[in-house]
């Protein structure tokens, strides 16, 4: 143990701390740009004029971009090399910020965003597995991939405060503009820093099509769940796209199924860990995003919070999780496990999504709510971490970058799903209010906390499945890394 943690040690190196910072630096920004729109929602509604169903998209363009083509750009980091990709990803993310924050219309906003979900995808599809090339030694790894699971969990809630920050003082188009210097230092320290791993393999095809569809059923899928907050179950306008989303998926199943050289080999189904942590974390984000969302939403209209204090209102959940992310996680652990330390943190986020639910329409933030923030953080801060190692135990080396995208791609094509069912349940839930004459104040915000409730039966559902599941790693390899009880996360890179 002691060399692996020795000044000395190759794996401590300058170069490997720099390239630590670069990708963390990058992963946090493409986090955080998921949810530093969010805050900005009413004033961006308000100035270009989009009408509340629509709003979502806003969000969902980036979430579906990201999502969708995460397998293709795991694929291609292992085809043409991860630093290459990561460098594309992140050049074309700050581009793409550019337009976001120029753009005069709803239309080239959501264009725009989804560019920018291209551009994650691509940087972030490779973090991973970057981390674990650079950082091979079991106690350097579990001090870098602490950094990962902290820049991870916090950037959502971290995004959320600087939104507010900088659409209160400067305006909604600096949370966009602000990536462009952030985008240029950080490429500049990639690559600088960043070695190129080595190329796994050589003379494949790459999988456009199983791509292409893929990208394709979820956002036809978004599509529907959008229109069903205007329209019943079965309009055209539903139905269509509904059996189009379904068609593509099958299509994308039997092409899989078939061809030489998939974006997702079915091999992967054989990865218990990896598929159902895969699972486990898409319903786990339900409550995540509901919080996210809702509760600026929720704040903004039941207490008329400005998008400074929403942000504020945010901060004792990322304190918590960095308080968390510190080491705490990781000697829980250590101590009982990563399967019992998830199950404790599905159960504080669950708790979570009732308490808002069952709040009254007025309630004030303190204490109720802030308490419930910290819960929430609890929550995060204790889930992601064991989630993630769980995960990767059993993923070998060769689909390390595959790997990577399937955690990631968990995460963010959920997140769209998610986000959408709970914005239709909640524009249904207001509307059957107003049909029996409910004053339109509370009709809202009841909508809100109903979709608090539906994100609480996806959490619970999550929790289900972690019990029935999964199993706590017992490789070697996992065991030494859980023992490194010094994995302090600083803004700094980590001391190795």
């Amino acid at each position: 143990m002691e060399s692996d943690i020795n000044p000395a040690s190759p794996s401590t190196s300058p170069r490997r701390r720099a390239a630590l910072l670069a990708v963390l630096l990058g992963q946090f920004m493409l986090i955080l740009d998921a949810t530093v729109v969010n805050v900005a929602l009413p004033a961006i509604q308000a100035s270009l004029g989009l009408p509340g169903a629509r709003l979502t998209w806003v969000t969902n363009a980036y979430l579906i971009a990201f999502g969708g083509l995460l397998l293709l750009f795991g694929r291609l980091g292992d085809l043409f090399g991860r630093r290459r990709l990561f460098l594309f990803g992140l050049g074309l993310f700050t581009l793409a910020s550019t337009a976001c924050g120029l753009a005069p219309s709803a239309a080239l906003l959501i264009a725009a965003r989804f560019v920018q979900g291209i551009g994650a995808a691509a940087a972030s599809s490779v973090v991973l597995a970057i981390i674990a090339t650079e950082f091979p030694a079991p106690a350097d790894r579990a001090r870098a991939m602490s950094g990962y699971v902290f820049v991870s969990v916090s950037g959502g809630s971290v995004g959320l405060m600087l939104g507010g920050i900088l659409t209160e003082t400067l305006g909604w188009h600096w949370i966009f503009l602000i990536n462009v210097p952030i985008g240029l230092a950080t490429l500049w320290l990639a690559r600088a820093a960043l070695r190129e791993t080595p190329i796994l393999e050589t003379g494949r095809s790459v999988d456009v099509l199983g791509s292409a569809l893929v990208t394709g059923s979820a956002m036809t899928l978004i599509y529907t769940l959008v229109e069903a907050t205007r329209h019943s179950w079965t309009a055209p306008a539903v139905a269509v796209p509904g059996v189009a989303a379904v068609v593509q998926l099958a299509a994308f199943l039997a092409l899989e199924a078939h061809i030489t050289n998939p974006i997702f080999p079915f091999r992967m189904f054989a990865i218990r860990s990896l598929m159902a942590t895969s699972v486990v974390r898409g319903f786990m984000v339900m409550g995540m995003y509901a919080s996210f969302f809702f509760g600026v939403l929720d704040l903004s209209s039941s207490l008329s919070f400005g998008p400074m204090r929403v942000g504020l209102a945010f901060l004792p959940m990322t304190i918590t999780v960095a308080i968390l992310s510190s080491g705490l996680s990781a000697r829980l652990m250590e101590r009982v496990g990563p399967r019992a330390v998830l199950i404790g943190g599905l159960t504080a986020i669950a708790l979570a999504m009732w308490s808002f639910a069952q709040q009254p329409v007025s309630a004030p933030y303190w204490p109720a709510r802030f308490l419930t923030y910290v819960l929430m953080g609890l929550g995060a801060g204790s889930s992601f971490l064991p989630l993630l190692t769980i995960a990767m135990a059993d993923v070998p080396p060769r689909d390390a970058g595959l790997g990577s995208a399937i955690v990631n791609l968990s995460m963010q094509l959920a997140a769209a799903v998610n986000l959408a069912i709970l914005a239709t349940v909640a524009s249904r839930r207001t509307d059957a209010l107003l049909a029996v004459h409910a004053d339109t104040h509370a009709a809202l915000v009841s909508g809100y906390r109903y979709a608090y409730g539906v994100a609480m039966a996806g959490v619970l559902v999550a929790l289900l499945l972690a019990i029935v599941t999964l199993r706590s790693p017992t490789r070697p390899v996992v065991r030494v890394a859980l023992r490194t009880r010094d994995a302090v996360v600083s803004p700094a890179p980590p001391a190795t």
